[in-house]
């Protein structure tokens, strides 16, 4: 019986990830269309709504630019630990320590002067997630305990405390019956650039310069990237595995506590539930399709802000802003096929697999397809 199997193509096109991405993008359009059409919306009407609301104009950059700052963020937090071989899946619940520990922060030293107040606020949103972390990295680098998991399981614990503290110690004595905690004080507000869009950005595009120039240029990044690769060989050369497991978990919770902490002082005005609003889950798409790179984060969690500002904006057209997510979820899985088909190419072989061992010189290049 014939059989397809994938073979690596010997030759692969430079850039292959950001044509693959480009490809996702066209994929998920097109598709989008037909989503569109056959639940009766005008394609190009929706499509032309979607891309004013996200780019024409400082109104709908700012809106857009608000959005892609915590994507950015809980990508590269994911990153982080992708470049180690490692799955950050709790960036949601460490987003909600750190913007809860900033929060608890705001309430003891609302005193302070606005630029202290912040600075503060944001040390604290990064030792939130820290601590969310700590536990899994622990697990991770001392008993081989699946990060994927236990980083899993905290989100639900890190919403629930913030849904117990809304209904308990912290809520607001004047939010008339209404479960919802005390807003943060005034001077904690992140200050603005344009529009919506707040220095909260620049953190962001700071962090993903700082990372890269780390990954790519320093002893420590090649360790990470070593340990990552090629646990044996870094074991060989001295590299402490459970040392550089536990950094680079502990600074990926940090980083998400981090964007907690910016969507509380940006675009926040208190603490509440649904303040993480699912970027956290968004940043591992982020993350996976910048194929861990920072700057790979910055393009995609920018083009996923656009669309996530568009979704909402086709609501008045009577669109379900669920379309967004879809569009998120076909980019996605379009960049990945496109992905696989540019590094591999289609071969069919027989029952003892001689077409594929013909053709292949390398042993080990062919992969078995469904």
């Amino acid at each position: 019986m014939i059989r397809p199997v994938l073979a690596r193509r010997e030759q692969v096109i430079p850039g292959t990830q950001a044509v693959a991405f480009v490809v996702g993008i066209a994929v998920a359009l097109l598709l989008g269309v037909i989503l569109l059409l056959t639940s009766g919306h005008n394609p190009a009407e929706v499509y032309e709504r979607m891309f004013d609301s996200a780019f024409m104009g400082t109104d709908s950059l700012s809106r857009t630019l608000e959005r892609a700052t915590p994507l950015a963020l809980t990508g590269l937090a994911v990153a982080v630990a992708g470049s180690m071989g490692l799955w950050n899946i709790g960036a949601e619940g460490q987003m909600m320590a750190g913007a809860t520990i900033a929060t608890g922060v705001a309430m003891v030293a609302d005193g302070l002067p606005g630029p202290l107040l912040i600075a503060v606020m944001i040390v604290a949103g990064i030792a939130g997630g820290m601590v969310l972390m700590l536990g899994p990295a622990l697990a991770r680098s001392h008993l081989g305990v699946s990060e994927i998991i236990t980083t899993l399981m905290l989100v639900y614990v890190a919403i629930r405390v913030v849904e117990w503290l809304e209904t308990g110690p912290w809520k607001d004595p004047e939010s008339f019956g209404f479960a919802v905690i005390e807003p943060v004080p005034e001077q904690a507000a992140l200050p603005g650039l344009f529009g919506r869009a707040n220095i909260g950005m620049l953190i962001a595009l700071g962090l993903l310069i700082v990372f890269w120039l780390a990954v790519s240029r320093t002893a420590w990044g090649y360790e990470l990237r070593l340990a990552g690769s090629s646990p044996n060989t870094a074991r060989y050369a001295g590299v402490s595995l459970r040392r550089k497991i536990l950094t680079a978990l502990l600074l990926s919770g940090g980083i998400a506590g981090l964007a907690g902490a910016v969507q509380l002082t940006g675009s926040a005005t208190r603490l509440e539930s649904g303040l993480s609003n699912g970027y956290g889950f968004a940043g591992i798409i982020v993350a996976a399709l910048a194929l861990m790179r920072p700057s790979g984060v910055a393009v995609v969690a920018f083009v996923f802000g656009a669309v996530q500002v568009g979704g909402q904006s086709i609501q008045t057209m009577g669109v379900s802003s669920a379309n967004s997510d879809i569009l998120q979820a076909m980019i996605l899985f379009g960049a990945l096929v496109a992905a696989v088909f540019f590094n591999y190419r289609v071969r069919w072989t027989g029952p003892s697999g001689d077409s594929a061992a013909t053709e292949s010189e390398e042993p080990g290049t062919a992969v078995e397809g469904a």
